[in-house]
């Protein structure tokens, strides 16, 4: 199928126009027939997106983790997969699929992967491919975005220092069916992914097609300790720990006592209160080979 790459310019600071010339030139290496479009909005991203696979095109995302969570949630229910090659801040969505960062590699995959069924969270009826933070991570995502001086993934170890500066513990409530669960402490996270913030293993059990949402809480413990359990979140060796809660379920409802935004894929999504399901198997990406049909 011809491509239709989808590029945020604004991106990464620019980062991906910087990539945008290497694409180029491995498609046209690999004789690939294809077509650029410059988006100017998440909301435009879709629209080209849509408006490609009418046209018997394959979309193909060249940026990070917002575009292609926006793209892949309208394609939700599609025959047509969808290509990616990362060009983001944090390209999570990319670690967790193992699609490589090397825009030659990437092109590879998009050329000669397996289409792969993934679930697409929805939130309040907005859908998202990641992870949904609430409370403390939502804050540093929002920090996150506002911050321009600070460059690559050192920008998420700046919002989470500046952020529980002035933490207050928060109380969150939890509804699972009939079950109502409340809790103290940093942030829920409902994680339709493993990884977020650039490689921060959050969720590491969590699988990206088994139906279920893996929702991860941390308790009310003091800001050092805190702290230092950022470090285990890199690779993922803090579940298990007394603060740290888990459990799956494919539906819930959340709330919290002060109005946090609703982050995912690295956006404002909605806000609180929230109403999330996962809508299983929905969206077809390209991966590396082994990737399941």
């Amino acid at each position: 199928m011809p491509l239709t790459l989808l590029v945020n310019p604004s991106s990464a600071g620019g980062k991906t126009l910087k990539l945008l010339p290497r694409v180029e030139a491995a498609l046209d290496a690999r004789r690939a027939v294809f077509r650029v479009e410059r988006t100017r909005s998440l909301e435009h991203g879709v629209e080209l997106a849509l408006r490609a696979i009418e046209l018997g095109e394959l979309p193909v995302v060249v940026s990070g983790d917002g575009l292609i969570g926006a793209v892949g949630g309208a394609m939700a229910g599609s025959e047509t997969p969808l290509g990616l090659i990362p060009g983001g801040r944090g390209n999570d969505l990319a670690r967790a699929l193992g699609i490589p960062d090397e825009p030659e590699a990437a092109v590879d995959v998009v050329l000669g992967g397996q289409s792969r069924r993934i679930d697409v969270g929805e939130a309040n009826g907005r859908r998202f491919l990641g992870i949904v933070s609430v409370g403390f991570d939502s804050e540093c995502n929002r920090l996150a975005n506002e911050t321009h001086f600070i460059r690559g993934n050192l920008v998420y170890a700046y919002s989470m220092l500046r952020t529980l500066i002035g933490w207050r513990t928060a109380r969150f409530t939890i509804v699972v069916g009939e079950e109502r669960r409340r809790i103290s402490g940093y942030f829920v996270d409902v994680a339709n992914n493993s990884v977020y913030g650039g490689g921060m293993y959050i969720a590491p059990d969590a699988e990206i097609d088994d139906g279920q949402f893996d929702v991860v809480a941390i308790e009310e413990v003091g800001k050092l300790r805190f702290l230092r359990g950022l470090r285990d979140v890199l690779k993922g060796a803090h579940i298990g720990k007394d603060e740290v809660s888990v459990f799956r379920t494919p539906r819930l409802q959340l709330d919290a006592s002060r109005p946090f935004p609703v982050y995912a894929d690295g956006d404002h999504l909605t806000d609180l209160p929230v109403s999330l399901r996962v809508l299983p198997r929905c969206l077809s990406i390209l991966v590396p080979g082994g990737g399941e049909g």
